[in-house]
């Protein structure tokens, strides 16, 4: 049996009651999402609360999450409720088209890692199957509840680059910076890093890559470097 919780630096994960576990990609996201200027963020999809906890401990503001999934809700309240940022974590079960009609908020920064399975077999485990959240609506409803100067930063699969860049289109987004994530040196990309912004930015967009592991558990300078106020071990 997997264990139950993640132990981080400053808090604990537990996630024995929802399917998406403490993975690399939630990790990347939280540690890479700009927070700064930041007094309230949105988290879309927030599983175990990964994600709105990392993004509280790199901030001072107030995260709101949200997830379709009442057991993730209940695991992510209970990952809040135990942490040193319990105060200012509040998790929601709503979908994000609910919750754009519903809140009076804006948000200097919404944050997603949506498990998207497309052109692909369905996830088994129908509760990662989030089919009724496209990308295009995942961008419109975030550019709705996006604060001026606000951001929106995605983690997804890098064969998707093609489709956020036709959806960043038919929203009016601008793409601000993105990371290629590669897996070992001369690997090709596996995931991608994206910041988006409602305004055209000041300058082209910023590109980089991330390479994550030199060999096996041997973690580059880089990786090291973005997650070490996370990782126990780092």
């Amino acid at each position: 049996m997997s264990n139950p919780f993640f132990q981080f630096k400053q808090f604990t994960i537990r996630h024995d009651k929802c399917a998406m576990k403490v993975g690399t990609d939630g990790v990347l996201l939280g540690a890479w999402a700009g927070t700064e200027s930041c007094s309230r963020i949105l988290d879309v999809g927030t599983g175990t609360g990964l994600i709105a906890l990392m993004l509280a401990q790199r901030s001072k503001a107030v995260v709101d999450a949200i997830d379709i999934d009442a057991d993730a809700c209940l695991q992510a309240q209970e990952n809040a409720e135990s942490s040193l940022f319990a105060g200012r974590i509040n998790v929601f079960h709503s979908d994000l088209a609910d919750f754009a009609q519903a809140s009076t908020h804006l948000y200097g920064l919404i944050v997603s890692n949506p498990p998207y399975f497309v052109d692909s077999l369905k996830c088994p485990n129908l509760q990662r199957n989030t089919d009724t959240l496209t990308l295009e609506d995942l961008l419109q409803y975030s550019r709705k509840l996006l604060a001026p100067q606000g951001r929106i930063a995605l983690i997804l699969p890098y064969d998707q680059k093609d489709r956020l860049t036709d959806c960043i289109q038919t929203q009016n987004l601008f793409l601000s910076k993105e990371v290629s994530v590669i897996p070992v040196p001369d690997a090709q990309p596996k995931r991608l890093l994206a910041e988006l912004t409602s305004e055209p930015p000041a300058s082209p967009a910023f590109s980089d890559r991330l390479t994550i592991e030199i060999a096996r558990h041997r973690y580059t300078d880089e990786y090291i470097n973005l997650t070490k106020d996370f990782y126990l071990k780092m």
